[in-house]
Order: C-alpha cells, then sequence, then structure tokens
C-alpha cells in the first residue's frame, strides 16, 4: 500500500516537473537575454544623443538595448541572403576557422543553432517501431521519405529512411535505410512521438497495440 502511494506521488511529481521545468527555464533564459540586452540601452542612448537626438541628458530609453539587438540581427540577416554577403560569410567563417580555440566554440555554437533552425516536424512522415540498434530491441523512428538513388542501387531489398532520434534531444540521431517489412507504423502522432523520446518514455502516450500493416506503409 505504501509502496502504492509512494510511486503514486512519484509519477504525479515527475509530470509536474515536465511542465514546470521547461517553462522555468524558458523564463530564466528569457530574462537573462532582456536583462543584459536591455543593458546596452544607456549607450544606445547617448549614442542618439551624441547624434543630437533630443533626448535629456543621462535618461534611459527602456528596451532600447534589446529593440536596437534585434534590429541590428535583423540587418545582418537581410545582408547574408544576397550573394555580397554570403561571400562575406565565407570569408568571415573561413578566418574563424584558423583561429584555435574561438573555431571550436563558434563551430559548436552553430551547430546547435542550425540543428534547432532545423527541427522540422513536418519533414516526419509518421512514426514506426524499428528494430534498433539490434535484432529484439526495439526503439522510436520517424519516417522521413523514400529512399532513392544510389543508396537505393546497392540495397537487396526497397527501403525507406527512418531517422531514430536521441534522447533527451531529438534533433540528433542516426538515419536508418530499413525495409518495409521490418519496420512496424504504429497510431501516435508526430508531437506525441517526439514528446515520448524526450521524456525517455516517462511521457506515457499509451502506445497502442494496433499495429499498421507494414506493406499498406506509403511514403
Amino acid at each position: 500500500m505504501f509502496s502504492k502511494i509512494k510511486r503514486r506521488i512519484r509519477n504525479v511529481f515527475i509530470t509536474g516537473l515536465l511542465i514546470t521545468l521547461p517553462v522555468a527555464i524558458t523564463f530564466f533564459i528569457l530574462k537573462f537575454l532582456f536583462k543584459n540586452l536591455d543593458a546596452l540601452s544607456p549607450v544606445f542612448t547617448n549614442l542618439l544623443i551624441t547624434a543630437g537626438a533630443p533626448i535629456p541628458e543621462g535618461y534611459r530609453i527602456p528596451f532600447l538595448g534589446v529593440a536596437i539587438t534585434f534590429l541590428i540581427i535583423l540587418l545582418v540577416g537581410i545582408v547574408t541572403t544576397n550573394i555580397f554577403g554570403k561571400k562575406l560569410l565565407l570569408l568571415g567563417e573561413a578566418i574563424v576557422a584558423k583561429i584555435p580555440f574561438v573555431r571550436s566554440i563558434y563551430r559548436g555554437t552553430k551547430q546547435v543553432v542550425v540543428s534547432f533552425a532545423n527541427a522540422d516536424t513536418d519533414s516526419f512522415k509518421k512514426v514506426v517501431l524499428i528494430e534498433f540498434p539490434r535484432k529484439g530491441l526495439h526503439a522510436i523512428g520517424f519516417v522521413t521519405g523514400e529512399t532513392k538513388g544510389e543508396v537505393q542501387e546497392h540495397t537487396a531489398y526497397r527501403v525507406i529512411n527512418v531517422f531514430v532520434p536521441t534522447t533527451p534531444n531529438p534533433t540528433s540521431g542516426f538515419l536508418v535505410f530499413a525495409p518495409k517489412e521490418e519496420v512496424q507504423e504504429i497510431d501516435m502522432s508526430i508531437e506525441d512521438g517526439i514528446k515520448y523520446v524526450v521524456s525517455g518514455g516517462i511521457v506515457d502516450n499509451q502506445i497502442q497495440d494496433r499495429v499498421i500493416d507494414t506493406k499498406e506503409i506509403k511514403v
């Protein structure tokens, strides 16, 4: 009896943690960004005063630092989307790549940003179960399309592309080329599948026993 109550309290606590922790982390990150970016407000205000803007000496315009930083990022994005800007970007990255330690920080940061920017769930077509990393073990995967080209030419069966994500970061994982007959489609939405992976299986989405005929999987 006591063990059941203890297990129930533990499950409720973990569920609450999964809800409140992301909210708290998001709040503190946004608070940190706004606080540090808005610290630039006096600097930009002084620049406006120097340029002749009718602003009282020592006055601080609230959120000016955030607004100017946003505009700078937007301007950089506009510049780097044209051919000349892309060439400047490639030149800058080539220079950074020759600087020890700095290049490691830059590449790591860029990889994280690109991963989140490219995390598009629309690229996933359906959730499947696949035996991975060996026979007898199963992992949740996402079908991304039908294998074509040279990869298909070197396989003995018709295979499909299955992305097997890692926990708790679903933006990284393994690309598996699996025969359709060895992939089981399950009745789970893409969003629920991602939640299941991120939570490490803690979030129970009630995977149904109904398995769709693998021969009917269309990609």
